[in-house]
């Protein structure tokens, strides 16, 4: 009799290089071989495969420092392969929408606040950016 387990959905989380491998489409065979082995674990198995605001903060930032891609075509790879359907954020559909909005806060204080917000919990800063956002505010001199 087959347990509990053999019927549920395989989860995997990938590092950050995976996800700049996926970015940067380089070089071509480890990127097609990257593919080809993520695909298989989606279709063939049923997987899912996410990425953890860490790996998309840090993805963000080396596409950007080894590869040389603006911060708005590093924004748009983030979300065409976040929806490819391929890779999905691990924390859902918030994260694309940090990825998506621009001005204000950058995304590296979107994904800290998101992921700080999942564990209800209020944010303090010292970036008045940052403090723009939800449940963010400024460090003070009485804050409780």
């Amino acid at each position: 009799m087959p347990s509990a387990r053999s019927h549920m959905i395989r989860r995997y989380g990938i590092d950050t290089s995976v996800l700049v491998r996926l970015l940067t489409g380089t070089p071509e065979a480890d990127y097609d071989a990257c593919v080809e082995r993520l695909s298989a674990l989606v279709t063939e198995e049923g997987a899912g495969v996410v990425a953890s605001n860490q790996v998309i903060g840090e993805a963000y930032v080396a596409v950007q420092h080894h590869y040389g891609v603006t911060r708005a075509d590093a924004r748009a790879g983030l979300l065409h392969v976040l929806r490819s359907g391929l890779v999905s954020p691990l924390n859902g559909r918030s994260v694309l929408d940090a990825i998506g909005s621009t001005g204000g806060a950058g995304l590296l204080d979107r994904l800290i606040a998101d992921g700080y917000t999942r564990e209800d919990l209020d944010v303090l800063t010292l970036d008045e950016a940052m403090a723009s956002l939800p449940r963010v505010r400024i460090l003070q001199a009485g804050t409780a």
